[in-house]
C-alpha cells in the first residue's frame, strides 16, 4: 500500500512541475550506486524521489544513524534513508570507514540502489568524492548516472558504467556525461576539474 501511495506522488510530481522521466535503467536493475548530480538544490532530492518512483525503483539514500529515531527518522525512513552507523568496527576493533560500511550493506542486501552525492554539497566544488566509484568497485555493482536536467525537464538514468581497473577513464566518462547536464543553479555545479 506505502509503495502504491508513493508511486502516486511521485507520478503526480513529475506531472505537476512538467518533469519527464528518463527511464533507461530498467524497473528490473535493483543493485547499483546512483550517482545524484547535479546537486544544487533542496528541489534536486523532491524530483529525483518522484522520478524513481515513476521508474519504479526503490532508491535509498544514506544518512547518519543518529537521524533515523523519532517522527523525522520514521519519515526519512519512509522515504529510503538508511542509518549509517560511523561507529562501526571491523574484527581489529578499528572504525570502519564510509565505503566500507556502504559495501557492507550491498553484501548485506540483495536488492539496493543507493543514492550518492559525489559532489558531498550544495555549494560549488571542483573536486567531487570519489567515494561512490570506490563502493562500486569494491561491491562488485554498476555506477548509475542520475541526473536532474532543469533546461530540458528531465530527470532519471541515463547511462550505466562497470567500474574498470582503469579509475581515471571511468571518472573522464562519468565527467563527460555530466558536462552537458544543466543544474537549476549553473553557478553551485562544476564537474570534477581533475577528470
Amino acid at each position: 500500500m506505502k509503495a502504491l501511495i508513493f508511486r502516486a506522488l511521485g507520478k503526480f510530481i513529475i506531472w505537476l512541475f512538467g518533469w519527464k522521466v528518463d527511464q533507461h535503467l530498467k524497473s528490473d536493475f535493483r543493485r547499483c550506486v546512483v550517482v545524484a548530480a547535479p546537486h544544487t538544490s533542496n528541489w534536486d532530492f523532491v524530483i529525483a524521489r518522484a522520478a524513481f518512483e515513476v521508474m519504479e525503483i526503490p532508491v535509498r539514500f544514506t544518512i547518519k544513524k543518529e537521524w533515523t529515531t523519532g517522527p523525522i527518522g520514521w519519515l526519512l525512513i519512509a522515504l529510503g534513508a538508511i542509518g549509517i552507523d560511523r561507529k562501526q568496527k571491523d574484527s581489529q576493533l578499528q572504525p570502519i570507514s564510509y565505503v566500507e560500511a556502504m559495501v557492507n550493506l550491498f553484501h548485506n542486501n540483495e536488492e539496493l540502489a543507493v543514492l550518492v552525492t559525489p559532489e558531498g554539497s550544495r555549494k560549488r566544488v571542483e573536486h567531487w568524492k570519489t567515494g561512490f566509484y570506490h563502493i562500486a568497485k569494491q561491491a562488485n555493482v554498476p555506477i548509475a548516472f542520475g541526473y536532474m536536467d532543469y533546461k530540458t525537464k528531465v530527470a532519471g538514468i541515463g547511462k550505466v558504467i562497470w567500474p574498470s581497473e582503469d579509475m581515471e577513464a571511468d571518472m573522464k566518462e562519468v565527467m563527460r556525461f555530466y558536462k552537458g547536464i544543466h543544474p537549476k543553479f549553473p553557478e553551485l555545479f562544476s564537474i570534477d576539474t581533475r577528470y
